[in-house]
């Protein structure tokens, strides 16, 4: 069963990597062949002979910072670090943007040449079909082209207003959280929780220093940070941990890793620079904190993979039952938000959460939100709440849990971003959560 497993998803993973390079294959081509035809077409001579030299500088641009990209991941150092940042950023865009218009732009040519179709074929059915409208006119092919070419701009146009402004458009949400059998004295208890840092060509120190100084101004008791401080390998993972060295609560500052600390092979180093800076990760650990003379526990763990590099099914929070206490509450930091059903089935109190960014573009579509994020979890972003499992109960010694309390689970949408600078929709997130008895 196991070997079935890991072949679908390794099948999976390369399913995925051949569309993603024929899509770019594809997509590129679309732009560069357009764009070479366009410039054909100008009468002047002068402004055509400008353009065509534009238009070879342009591309050979971007195979310079697609070849400088490639580099990179592949670990090659650059000369000049500063010059690198912006040539990926305007790499992602470019490629970003390009890739959703050629998308688009297929989606209206598609259905204009289905309406052709289905037009024609009414039309054979007899004279009572014979007024059904045909794209062929010239108002119709106006529209059509005008659609196509709102269908190629507007991602251009979203990824640039994206990058531009709702970035770094930094938002405090303050949001209450019930808690089961929390007592009094916890009451009122302010966790301020960041996440996905991502410290990067993306993220740069200044915009990680302005959110802790937007967090210190909460007066939380606890600063929870819950994984992904860097993207990948080389990033300025030390200077992203003196930052988050600056925030200050009476409970203190913990941690837990995230998917990309494994990536960039930092988990250690993660921790270790959080014990220089006064802080603790926590990594598949507990303690128990005192605020108003009452306890409560707090759990870490690393990021919580659901499947093994070869396939396999892993049982998520393996190990935390020993963790967990019975007798007073339990708050869990978890990156992956998908660890909140076992969580639950635990009995833990409280998850808090990030990993997905909040899908980083969120649009609504007749009445419906979409975002990417719903591809990997059922927990995008906010607050969820779920009833207790089975094996939630309290101990023998111990006072009973309401059998029809909640479990909580809180996802932080993260300050930084992956894969392209963009955020629409999902401003990135400090949050004060406040504990409060149900």
């Amino acid at each position: 069963m196991g070997d079935r497993v890991s072949m679908t998803v390794w099948m999976v993973r390369f399913l995925f990597l051949i569309v993603f390079l024929t899509l770019l294959y594809f997509s590129q081509r679309f732009w560069i062949v357009r764009s070479r035809r366009r410039i054909a077409r100008v009468q002047h001579p002068k402004l055509r002979f400008v353009l065509r030299w534009s238009w070879i500088g342009a591309v050979s641009l971007f195979l310079l910072l697609l070849a400088q990209r490639v580099a990179g991941i592949a670990g090659w150092p650059s000369p000049h670090q500063e010059y690198y940042a912006w040539s990926s950023i305007l790499l992602a865009l470019w490629l970003g943007g390009s890739i959703v218009s050629y998308l688009a732009v297929q989606v209206v040519r598609g259905a204009g040449k289905l309406w052709r179709i289905v037009a024609a074929a009414l039309r054979r059915l007899g004279p009572r079909s014979a007024n059904v409208p045909d794209l062929v006119d010239g108002s119709r092919r106006y529209f059509l082209r005008t659609a196509t070419f709102a269908a190629g701009a507007l991602p251009f146009a979203a990824a640039v207003y994206g990058f531009a402004a709702e970035r770094f458009r930094y938002t405090v949400r303050r949001v209450e959280v019930p808690i089961t059998g929390l007592p009094p004295a916890l009451d009122g208890l302010r966790i301020a929780q960041l996440s996905d840092i991502h410290i990067s060509d993306y993220m740069p120190r200044s915009e990680v220093a302005r959110a802790v100084d937007l967090a210190n101004q909460l007066d939380a008791e606890l600063v929870a940070v819950t994984g992904d401080l860097l993207t990948g390998p080389g990033d300025p993972l030390e200077q992203c941990v003196k930052e988050l060295g600056r925030l200050r609560a009476p409970l203190g500052v913990w941690g837990c890793n995230g998917n990309h600390e494994i990536y960039a092979d930092a988990e250690d180093a993660a921790e270790e620079l959080f014990r220089q800076h006064g802080m603790q990760m926590l990594r598949q650990q507990n303690t128990e904190l005192t605020w108003r003379g009452m306890k409560f526990n707090l759990i870490g763990v690393d990021y919580q993979r659901q499947h093994s590099w070869s396939g396999e099914r892993l049982e998520m929070l393996r190990g935390v039952e020993a963790l967990i206490r019975r007798d007073m509450p339990n708050i869990l930091l978890s990156h992956n938000p998908n660890a909140f059903d076992r969580a639950r089935e635990l009995g833990i109190e409280l998850t808090l959460a990030g990993h997905t960014h909040g899908g980083q573009v969120k649009v609504e579509i007749l009445d419906h939100r979409f975002t990417p994020a719903r591809f990997i979890t059922a927990y995008p972003a906010g607050l969820y709440q779920r009833s207790f499992g089975a094996g939630a109960g309290k101990t023998a010694d111990a006072s009973p849990r309401d059998p029809g309390g909640h479990a909580s689970l809180y996802v932080n949408r993260g300050l930084g971003t992956i894969g392209i600078p963009v955020r629409l929709g999902v401003p990135p997130e400090i949050t004060l959560l406040t504990l409060r008895r149900a």
